[in-house]
This record gives C-alpha cells, structure tokens and sequence, in this order.
C-alpha cells in the first residue's frame, strides 16, 4: 500500500490539537472524579455551592473545548486525506487498474488515525505531569479536603483509545468516498476542478478574479484561517481574565494552548494556500504580473475569514466567561465582577494583525521566488 505509519506524522495539525484536547479533558475530568470521590466529607452549604461549581465549571470547560477541538480534528482530517488522494492519484489509480477495490485500497488509510493516538497518547501523559500542581492550584484556598490525583481507566480507553479508533474508521470510510473516481481520472494525476464561477452580472479585473476563485477552491482553508483568528482571539482574551478569575496557571494554559492552535493552523492553511497555488503564480509571472500583485491574488482573499474568526472568538470568550461568572459562580463568595476588557481585546486585536501581516509579508516572499521553469517541469 503506498500509505506508510510516516505519512502520519504530516499530520503535525491533528497531533497538536489532539494534544491540546485531550490536556485540557485530562486534566477538568480527572480533577471532577478525584472530587466527587470527598463529596461525603462536605457539611458546609457555601463549601457545597463551590463544589457544584466546580464541578460543574470543569464539565463545562472540557465539552466545551472539547467538542470545539474535535470538529476542528475531523475538518483537518478530512483535508488530509483530500490533499493525500490528490497528490497520489496515478499510484492509487494503477492500484485500481490492477485490481484493487476501494475497500482495500482504503482501509490502508487506518494509519491517519494514529496521529490522534500520538497526540491523544503525549496530551494525556502532560496532563498527569500536571495533575499535581492544578490540583494544588485548584484548592489554594484550602476550602476543601485535601485528595491526590488518581489514575482512571476509563479516562484512558475515553480519551485515548476510543478516538484513536473512531477517527482509524472515519478515514477509511472518507478515503472510500473520495475514491469513487474513473481509473482514468485518476490515472491522469490532475484533480478536476468543480468551482462555479459566481454570475453577479459583472467581469472581474483578472487579479480581483482570480483572488475570489483561490478562495472559493479552497473552503477547508478559509475554516482554518477563521478558526486560528479564533484561537488567538478567544483564548489571548481570556487569559488577561483568567489572572483574577482562576489562576496564573490558568491564564498562563489558556495563552499556551491558543498561541499553539492559531500557529499551527494558519501555517497549514497558509502553506497550503501557497502550494496549491503555485502554478497559477508562475503563469502569472510568465505574464508579467509582479510578486506582490501575485500575492495579493493568492493571499489577500483570505483576510475577512481572519477577521471573522477573531470578532467571534471575541464574542465566544465573553459569552463564556460571563456565563461562568454570573451562573456558574453565582453562588460562591469573592468572586470578581467580570465586564468586558477592551484593553485585552486592543492588545489581542493589534497583536494578531501584526502576526498575520508578517506572515503574509513572508510567505509572499516565498511566492516571488517560485521557479518558473520548476513549476512547468513538474506539471508536465
């Protein structure tokens, strides 16, 4: 099979964010059972209430982020695969020219669920490196009774094994799907492309053209630029308030795991959107178009999905913290008032422009040096 367990490891997007999921659920649900395990030992009603809040905040924290996480892993996964099929569709068309049924051709795609057992594995073993400082940092205070962390099995089969063999199944049924395609299509090694052209009654400049056509080719890509804009957004936000609602460590968590998802979801997007569009960028050149109106055709399309990703993961990160203020905690003692911070959101908003500048402004120069005659030779 051309598949082999190194393909796997291209898919550096769905470990990390395995990683990141599997940390966050590791460490909320791990805590939820270890407490309720004391349950018993709670007289107090105000004791109580921070209990149930507890409870109730790390149930919340780990569906939420979570859920989140795993459509984001289920989308990448699907790309992949997309992208592994039509980088491959001479080998995997003489595999069916000799034969080979898409069944047995698929079920060597398996292997792409084993990055989200790498990354499911590495996220749940970090979080029990963790485990005893959250612990200690959860009950500072010293308002409940003193428990150490425990390992639960179920945990381990919920958060590691079972993924792992769900999303073994959902590859193999995808690449199936994707494979109900003519021998002969695929022999030709080039992938048709099905974009309708959008009839408004108006004839585009080339550039402004060929700008909506790179987006509308590409709407997996435009998911992963919203959704890194949404990281940062979100989580950079909310670690400005998780100093005074939780803890450092919180913030210090909420800024890591936000940082990581944006970065490595707008490298793929950008990345892809770069080689995918090489050809047409040489083309372009052939024709005298300069790099940057290159760029700008390949690149700038891109910008209102970031910035609708970063409005709703502003939104998102408000509501949620709100929720957790005022119905969550409503009924535990000291707990701060909370109100929008228009100086996180500055700061976030600032900060994510420049980064998304600069990696624009790279990767432009990236396309500038694109060999035309490259290009030409690997395309014949």
């Amino acid at each position: 099979m051309v598949i082999g367990i190194k393909d796997t490891f291209k898919l550096i997007g769905i470990i990390i964010i395995s990683i990141c999921a599997v940390f966050v659920c590791t460490l909320f649900l791990n805590y939820n059972i270890d407490l309720q395990s004391i349950e018993d030992q709670i007289n107090s009603v105000e004791i109580k209430s921070l209990f149930d809040a507890l409870v109730m905040s790390g149930t919340v924290v780990s569906a939420v982020s979570g859920g989140c996480l795993l459509i984001t892993s289920v989308v990448m996964l699907c790309f992949y695969i997309k992208h592994y099929i039509d980088s491959h569709r001479k080998e995997l068309g003489i595999l069916k020219a000799l034969g080979y049924s898409n069944l047995r051709i698929s079920s060597g795609f398996w292997v792409f669920g084993l990055s989200v057992f790498f990354g499911s594995a590495i996220g749940f073993a970090g979080a029990f490196c963790l485990m005893p400082k959250f612990y200690s940092v959860q009950n500072e205070d010293k308002l409940l009774p003193e428990f150490e962390p425990g390992f639960h099995f179920e945990l381990l089969i919920s958060l590691v094994i079972l993924p792992t063999v769900i999303f073994a199944l959902m590859s193999v049924v995808y690449s199936m799907l994707k494979m109900k395609t003519p021998v002969l299509e695929l022999l030709r090694g080039k992938s048709v492309s099905k974009i309708k052209a959008v009839k408004d009654g108006k004839d585009l400049p080339f550039l402004k053209d060929m700008k909506r056509a790179t987006v509308r080719g590409r709407k997996s890509l435009v998911f992963f630029i919203a959704f890194a804009a949404f990281c940062y957004s979100a989580m950079v936000q909310m670690s400005f308030e998780m100093d005074e609602l939780a803890s450092e460590m919180m913030a210090f968590m909420m800024m890591g795991i936000g940082l990581t998802l944006a970065f490595v979801t707008l490298f793929i997007a950008v990345t892809t959107i770069v080689r995918s569009n090489a050809k047409s960028v040489s083309i372009m050149r052939v024709f005298g178009y300069s790099s940057k109106e290159c760029s700008t055709a390949v690149l700038s399309g891109y910008r209102p999905a970031a910035l609708i990703g970063f409005a709703v993961g502003t939104g998102y990160q408000y509501l949620l913290l709100k929720i957790a203020v005022e119905v969550v905690f409503k009924d535990i003692e000291n707990v701060p008032e909370f109100d929008f911070n228009l100086r996180a959101l500055i700061i976030a908003a600032v900060s994510f422009v420049i980064i998304y500048e600069v990696i624009v402004y790279l990767y432009s120069r990236k396309i500038g040096k694109i060999s035309v005659k490259e290009i030409m030779l690997d395309s014949e």
